[in-house]
């Protein structure tokens, strides 16, 4: 990479770079670009999506040198934050209407999939089960422990209803034998969309063919905290409608916990356990809405 870099460096002469992260901006007469390390075949990626009439990403400008790619440089535009991730999930739904088709499946391919889920979902009852035989023996417990304790029924409670509803979709879907898919961009944050003409997506490194629920758990996994998704999750249902083992798969995958490491500092455990409820809280208020509607019909 660096090699390659130092080689971009002297063919578009920049008076001024600046790395972010992992990619490096380049300041030149003729234009701004960006350059990053290549962790997939964007070229293909962008010819598909060509093909199917979705250009909603900034132009690929040279892939001609080992390990680096160079994109043209997207001025973002100063925007609301809710109107942000509005566009993001205007753009993304877009994404997976514009690519999707229905793949032949066998039942081993939802097995795989049953039993992934089913093994996190085991991992995480096994350690939140543990924490509390171990804190149940403290006579004087930390603020994070008792904490935990006081809320863990709701986690407990959440961890049973994605075995549960697992369990439910399983026996749903063991039998289908097609899927739909399409190209995800499987990294969906806000920080990775832009707007300037129109709407970009950037970072497609993780891109690939796969179940479209995979990017909207990733986008609520990474934002959950700085929105409402309720209306988020609502817009995308309306623009991409996801039939009912698909919603009761993403509704699984948002729901199950996440497990709390627990450091040697009180204070960033106190804020690691306050996260988790946050998340467990926030994931139950968007979740029951649609359980109640479906016992209310």
């Amino acid at each position: 990479m660096n090699r390659s870099l130092e080689v971009i460096k002297s063919i578009y002469k920049p008076y001024r770079y600046t790395i972010k992260g992992k990619t490096t901006v380049l300041e030149t007469t003729s234009g701004n670009f960006v350059v990053k390390e290549q962790n997939n075949d964007i070229k293909k990626i962008y010819n598909y999506l060509l093909s199917r009439n979705f250009d909603f990403f900034p132009r690929l400008v040279d892939d001609s040198r080992r390990g680096v790619n160079v994109f043209e440089m997207v001025e973002d535009t100063l925007m609301p934050n809710e109107q942000r991730v509005e566009d993001l999930v205007d753009v993304v739904s877009l994404l997976h209407n514009k690519t999707t088709y229905y793949k032949e499946v066998s039942e081993d391919n939802y097995k795989e999939i049953y039993e992934n889920i089913k093994s996190n979902i085991d991992y995480a009852r096994d350690e939140y089960n543990k924490l509390y035989d171990k804190f149940f023996l403290e006579v004087y417990m930390a603020p994070s422990h008792y904490n935990l304790m006081q809320n863990i029924s709701k986690i407990l409670s959440a961890i049973e209803f994605c075995d549960s509803e697992l369990n439910l979709w399983y026996e749903d879907v063991k039998k289908e034998t097609k899927q739909r898919v399409s190209l995800i961009h499987n990294n969906l944050a806000t920080e990775h969309f832009i707007r300037s003409d129109k709407s970009y997506l950037v970072s497609w490194d993780n891109a690939k063919i796969d179940t479209p629920v995979l990017d909207i758990v990733k986008l609520y996994k990474k934002e959950y905290f700085n929105y409402d998704f309720t209306e988020i999750v609502k817009r995308y249902f309306e623009k991409y409608p996801l039939n009912e083992s698909e919603k009761k798969l993403f509704f699984i995958l948002i729901s199950l916990p996440p497990v709390i490491k627990f450091e040697e500092t009180e204070y960033k455990n106190c804020a690691e356990v306050r996260e988790t409820l946050d998340y467990v809280f926030k994931t139950e208020s968007l979740v029951r809405p649609y359980y109640t509607e479906q016992k209310e019909e």
